[in-house]
């Protein structure tokens, strides 16, 4: 039996198609598309959920091709050829500019604004064959080659796809359509490398000129991953329709409904691991439609298919820009620490919603990170609610996928926090044996950090561990020794300073912290977790029983002889 393999990183359709690789079709957006007769459609989603794909079936279907090519086949048995002949009529019957500004993601402005010019020239390029249009005059003839060769003026790359719309509407004697991918790419980086004002100039240049007042222009859409505000980039554009995760219409086309995801499993008779996909990777909500994410979904579809056995991974982590996260943890008052921590132990929070935003805006307010974490796929809408004239949003995390992501950053954030502060103190009260001091500072750090309580002891003992990790001393953990395994035990390479075993218990209520921080301490003497060390050289060993209950901590202590 022919295997079909999964479009991992596949964003080009006819690739998809010839391939034969498994294809999710989404080709109804066509469709809405020209019922809905939007002049320029801004369609916003997260990072990895299909638009590259889209926009290339969207070129596919729509362009005339050259050179006596046909692609009516790699429409074959899709949804749009069952639309009707209103809808196939419209079938490579026009001229098409793509675009995509993934390339200028650069570390400055020269090598950004080099890359972006290269790509505007290839496109040139593609076009090149209505140089041999007679009517074309030699002015324009001679701009052309300027730009397909890299040597024409600045702004006439800023001005290029106008003027690319006009030289193919003169040959076809057809309006031409515009498809922009991944249009805020170069934007987001250029804030973040310092060149944003820059980027934003010539950005908005490229818009204003090819979607603002362009005669040649029959539809554009543009894809990106936040809605920038008009006055940055659409400035003026009154035929811009917005597209974002808030809005009704278009809602299915971009990521996976649950029947898909079914039918995929299905396909490849992996049924009985719907509910890890559910639980790992549903969860968005665009418009009223349920959403998963496609790219997590594939990749673990093909782990699936190699071995059946196969645990989900945070595969979205890898290829989306985590610094939005990052950012939010890394400023956090003990406000937003409080907040994430309701997001990671399964909470929601409220917050104002505002679509027309800028880089610049980002760190005007918390709420801002909020508003672009929730567009970029880091937070979903439970529900909503109208205020006066503010949208309000409850927001939660989507899923197990993005719960990880945020729980990674975290303790990336607090080792960060560790590595800088001195813990010499509560080192020394440690191996010192002084409970009453290293209980406070313990404590002290606890009430700092942000926790996520699900399998409550594996945060604390990963607290422990960060905390313990700059101490200089060898630290081994989950360990076989005596009966059992210990949590965390800590020695020095100097067989004079005495090793410490520590025991961790978590409380379900504040009173319970003593007995607890008693019963790890009794643990160890039961289960004989000092058994080697006398072998390695040592004369005594400190034993540390703790108790844990939310950001409280009850230590209980003691020395014992080794022989």
């Amino acid at each position: 039996m022919t295997y079909t393999p999964l479009p991992i990183g596949i964003d080009d359709f006819q690739d998809m198609i010839v391939k034969g690789y498994y294809y999710v079709d989404k080709t109804w957006l066509i469709k809405e598309l020209l019922d809905k007769k939007g002049k320029v459609n801004l369609f916003t989603r997260p990072r990895r959920f299909g638009k590259t794909l889209n926009m290339s079936m969207l070129k596919y279907f729509f362009e005339k091709p050259q050179d006596g090519k046909d692609y009516t086949d790699l429409f074959a048995g899709m949804k749009i050829m069952d639309a009707g002949k209103t809808y196939t009529r419209e079938q490579q019957q026009y001229p098409v500019i793509t675009l995509t500004l993934k390339s200028a993601k650069q570390p400055d402005w020269d090598m950004a604004y080099a890359s972006m010019a290269e790509d505007i020239a290839n496109e040139f390029d593609r076009h090149s064959y209505v140089l041999k249009d007679g009517g074309m005059l030699e002015e324009d003839k001679e701009k052309f080659k300027a730009i397909r060769g890299r040597r024409a003026e600045r702004i006439d790359y800023a001005k290029s796809l106008a003027f690319l719309s006009k030289c193919l509407s003169d040959y076809y004697q057809k309006k031409t359509i515009i498809l922009i991918d991944e249009y805020d790419v170069p934007l987001e980086n250029a804030y973040y490398a310092g060149f944003y004002d820059e980027m934003i100039a010539f950005i908005r240049s490229l818009f204003e000129s090819a979607l603002k007042t362009n005669l040649y222009l029959e539809f554009a859409v543009i894809t990106g991953c936040l809605r920038i505000s008009r006055e940055s980039v659409f400035t003026g554009l009154n035929n811009l329709k917005m597209i974002s995760i808030m809005n009704e219409e278009y809602s299915e086309h971009f990521g996976f409904e649950e029947q898909e995801v079914k039918d995929m499993l299905g396909f490849y008779h992996r049924e009985n691991h719907m509910d890890t996909m559910k639980s790992w990777y549903d969860g968005y909500l665009f418009g009223n439609t349920e959403v998963y994410n496609p790219w997590s979904v594939i990749n673990f579809m093909e782990r699936l298919c190699i071995n059946e056995n196969s645990f989900p991974t945070a595969a979205w982590s890898n290829t989306s820009s985590n610094s939005i996260v990052r950012d939010l943890i890394y400023r956090a008052d003990p406000a937003v620490k409080a907040e994430i921590e309701a997001l990671v132990n399964g909470g929601t929070i409220e917050k104002q919603i505002h679509e027309d935003i800028t880089y610049d805006d980002i760190y005007q307010s918390e709420n801002n990170l909020w508003n672009f974490l929730f567009f970029t796929g880091y937070l979903k809408a439970c529900d909503r609610r109208m205020e006066m004239d503010s949208i309000y949003i409850t927001f939660a995390l989507p899923n197990r996928e993005v719960r990880s992501i945020y729980v990674n950053t975290i303790m990336s954030w607090f080792r960060d926090e560790v590595k800088e502060e001195n813990l010499q103190v509560l080192y020394s009260s440690l191996v010192n044996g002084d409970v009453e001091i290293f209980e406070r500072e313990l404590e002290h750090q606890l009430q700092k950090t942000i926790s996520y309580m699900d399998g409550e002891e594996a945060f604390y003992h990963g607290f422990l561990l960060g905390i313990l990790r700059n101490m200089n001393w060898i630290t081994k953990s989950n360990r076989e020794a005596g009966d059992g395994r210990y949590d965390i035990l800590i020695r020095s390479p100097e067989l004079s300073k005495t090793p410490v075993i520590l025991e961790l218990k978590t409380a379900k209520k504040r009173a319970e912290l003593e007995k607890r921080a008693e019963d790890a301490l009794a643990q160890i003497h039961a289960m004989g977790y000092d058994a080697d060390l006398y072998e390695e050289g040592y004369s005594d060993v400190l034993y540390c029983g703790l108790g844990f209950f939310r950001k409280q901590v009850r230590v209980k202590m003691e020395r014992h002889e080794l022989n």
